[in-house]
């Protein structure tokens, strides 16, 4: 299978770069980046036996991209081919490749500065730039500069810019042919606020047109279980692909057996990157996503529908050429597509920073601006972010951490809720898992309460074995509680 991957011309000159020094892979999405590159790589010389650690920026691709290449290997996960995120672990004491999130990397960074057993570190899909990846960066620079010159990173994606960023780093740049089939790619001729019945029409569409399996980009799973009820009837088989389905779920959709029939695959962007989904010969695009937005009134950031960049339209275009010649139908017009910026700005420009200054303290940088930046946090909202920090006696007069402020760090949450889970009694692992996660709360006819006395006796009720409040999603009040009991071990 490794062979019909077009990533595979690139790998003799990447091995080399990466003996020598640091590296960044530019090849378009479905090339095999994420999937081929890791396991070539992991009896290197250089590597001295020691692990690949690769960063993702979301939690469903850390689980996808483990299990698929532990199957290449004949392996389960946690073998050779382990993963890490929050609440679930599969890593074992002969795991060499380990994929995780971009965040619970920091976690380790900060609790071994040396990566004493890692040989080199992936940064996939960095054209994301989350925070956690642009101080995750920042911070091996200084590893490999200062402790570690044998410590090799990688940098992996499908739309950056590979040259710039391999100058502001030091390394050598590798550029793959993606090896695609051209994409005919159609808009809608106005502007249809009725997305939902739109993509639904389309799906129905590409399916009559396109041989092979349609691929649909949707925010979340709430919108996919309304698209599949609307698609009742398809001569097709409907799957999802989501980041809270097990990984028997997941496989069956990533590497489907030969005698499948046509399959409809309704999916978040975690397909527009990390992972290919074999078969598809159409992609329909709603042009929407979800992703971190700072909402001032609460001080705190959360996940929102937006309208998708234009790199983020062309990766998902994208996925329709590996087969063939294929199609991509989006609900959106040309008009509207060329009005969106070429790609998303880096988070560190954009979102609240009391995260990250928090994370530079336990560091112990005193002059965070002096780092290897890539792009530096601007310094106005560095300084309101250590403000707040000072105001929750997370760092000192001097800008040094505190006490509190180190038992914050560990817990992985906005500092205001680390601040709540510390001090805030009884309830306070359930207002914050409340205020972290997605509303259980859902509602046809308007927008839902504001009261979260009523989500806390929701919550008590699923605890108590009650019925819970009908406008109340079980499915989501029951992560919910998870992550609430899960916070409340780390206090």
């Amino acid at each position: 299978m490794s062979a019909k991957l077009p990533v595979e011309a690139a790998l003799p000159e990447l091995r080399a770069v990466l003996a020598a020094g640091h590296g960044v892979l530019v090849s378009p999405p479905g090339s095999g980046k994420t999937t081929r590159v890791p396991l070539v790589l992991l009896d290197e010389p250089w590597l001295a036996g020691r692990k690949i650690l690769m960063l993702e920026p979301r939690r469903p691709a850390v689980r996808m991209a483990a299990a698929y290449m532990a199957r290449q290997l004949g392996q389960a996960p946690g073998e050779t081919v382990g993963y890490a995120m929050r609440m679930e672990r599969r890593v074992g004491p002969d795991t060499r490749i380990e994929v995780l999130t971009e965040g619970l990397f920091i976690r380790r960074l900060q609790e071994d500065p040396e990566l004493a057993d890692v040989g080199l570190v992936i940064f996939d899909e960095f054209h994301e730039r989350a925070l956690a990846a642009d101080l995750g960066l920042t911070l091996c620079l200084e590893v490999s500069r200062n402790l570690r010159d044998d410590l090799r990173l990688l940098v992996m994606s499908a739309t950056l810019a590979g040259g710039e960023l391999a100058d502001r780093i030091g390394a050598r740049l590798v550029e793959a042919d993606g090896g695609l089939h051209p994409v005919e790619i159609r808009h809608l001729e106005r502007p249809d606020r009725d997305v939902p019945a739109t993509t639904a029409r389309l799906v129905r569409q590409a399916l009559a047109e396109q041989a092979g399996d349609v691929l649909v980009f949707l925010p979340g799973r709430a919108e996919m279980e309304r698209l599949r009820e609307r698609l009742a009837g398809l001569p097709a088989e409907v799957l999802l692909l989501h980041g809270e389905q097990d990984a028997a779920t997941q496989a069956r959709v990533l590497d489907p057996p030969p005698d499948r029939p046509r399959r409809v695959v309704l999916a978040t962007d975690v397909a527009e990157t990390s992972l290919t989904i074999e078969g598809i010969g159409a992609v329909v695009d709603s042009g929407l996503t979800r992703k971190p937005r700072y909402h001032p009134d609460t001080g705190l950031t959360r996940l929102d529908v937006q309208p998708i960049a234009r790199a983020s339209a062309d990766q998902r275009a994208g996925r329709a050429g590996r087969l063939g010649p294929g199609l991509c139908l989006r609900a959106y017009t040309r008009a509207q597509y060329q009005a969106r910026p070429a790609r998303r700005p880096p988070e560190i420009l954009q979102q609240d920073l009391a995260g990250l200054a928090l994370e530079l303290a336990l560091w112990g940088e005193r002059d965070p601006l002096a780092l290897p930046w890539i792009d530096p946090p601007p310094a106005p909202a560095l300084e309101q972010a250590q403000t707040l920090l000072r105001q929750l006696g997370a760092l000192d007069h001097q800008g040094l951490i505190t006490a509190h402020g180190r038992r914050m760090a560990k817990l992985g949450v906005h500092p205001r809720l680390a601040n709540l889970l510390l001090r805030g009694g009884k309830d306070a692992a359930a207002l914050a898992a409340l205020l972290t996660e997605r509303d259980p709360w859902r509602r046809d006819d308007g927008p839902p309460p504001a009261d979260l006395g009523l989500r806390l006796q929701a919550l008590e009720d699923l605890r108590q074995g009650r019925a819970i409040h009908p406008d109340c999603d079980r499915r989501r009040l029951a992560w919910i509680e998870r992550v609430a009991r899960r916070l409340e071990k780390q206090i």
